[in-house]
């Protein structure tokens, strides 16, 4: 487990200055019950935070409203500097690129090689046929994809066809083509749910572990204890559509947070 960072710390040589994402009294209904009903919280650079609650609990909604999947009813998020809830259109594709996501879902082209897959984070910088497959990209892409996937262990895998792989190496295929965006913050919804034990627990030390030497804010939607303890410096726990607990990890109490995992759906 990572000790946590404060505002005011230094990292990597630099001054922290300020959250470098605040939520504030955020809304969100799909006009039935209200998802979210007055969400506050922030996140300093190089913090692991991880979000529980039970199934409902308006997790992965929250992680939406963040970079506005959905748009939030009412509230107020800042992010990097930017007012997100008022971007245009071509400011928000701009600020989505610098904001690296994580799904369950690997969301890879199967028949490509792995590196032609990390390739594609390249997206977010360049167009065209030179960021769609290996063997058309400049010397310099490829060798930055390369260093991605070496970043993940896979480097040996590199022209590989992703559906060879297994399902641990497909999500640090992913991985890898999210940190090929050079992301600012990086968002995970359950990157550990579909893989087994082993693997899920590989891919949460790694994304821990990427975040705290790049010095990036990591959230992370946790839905095992083990890992929320393990990989995380800070907690927040969702209920009735509000944050009922902020916890620095290493004060956290295991039995309180049980009741977040196991509490039903109402």
């Amino acid at each position: 487990m990572n000790a946590p960072l404060d505002a005011g710390t230094t990292l990597a040589g630099s001054t922290l200055v300020g959250p470098v994402l605040r939520v504030s009294d955020l809304v969100k209904s799909y006009g039935g019950p209200t998802i979210l009903n007055g969400v506050s919280f922030e996140a300093y650079a190089g913090v692991s935070l991880a979000v529980i609650g039970a199934n409902g609990s308006g997790k992965s909604t929250l992680l939406k409203c963040l970079i506005r999947l959905t748009d939030p009813t009412s509230g107020r998020i800042e992010i990097l500097g930017h007012e997100v809830i008022s971007l245009a259109s071509r400011a928000l594709r701009r600020f989505r690129s610098r904001i690296g996501v994580v799904w369950q879902k690997h969301n890879l082209v199967p028949r490509l090689s792995a590196l032609s897959n990390v390739l594609h984070g390249v997206q977010s910088r360049l167009s065209g046929p030179r960021s769609w497959w290996q063997w058309a990209a400049t010397d310099a892409v490829r060798a930055e994809a390369l260093a991605c996937l070496a970043r993940v262990g896979l480097d040996d895998k590199a022209l590989q066809r992703v559906d060879s792989l297994s399902g641990g190496q497909q999500q640090r295929v992913a991985i890898a083509r999210m940190l090929m965006q050079r992301p600012e913050i990086i968002l995970a919804d359950e990157p550990d749910a579909s893989l087994d034990p082993q693997s899920g627990e590989d891919v949460m030390r790694l994304l821990s572990d990427l975040a705290r030497q790049d010095g990036l804010t990591l959230i992370v939607i946790s839905h095992r204890l083990e890992h929320t303890l393990q990989f995380s410096d800070r907690i927040i726990g969702l209920a009735g559509g509000l944050i009922t607990m902020d916890v620095a990890t290493q004060q956290a109490d295991p039995i309180k947070l049980r009741r977040f995992f196991d509490k039903p759906t109402e």
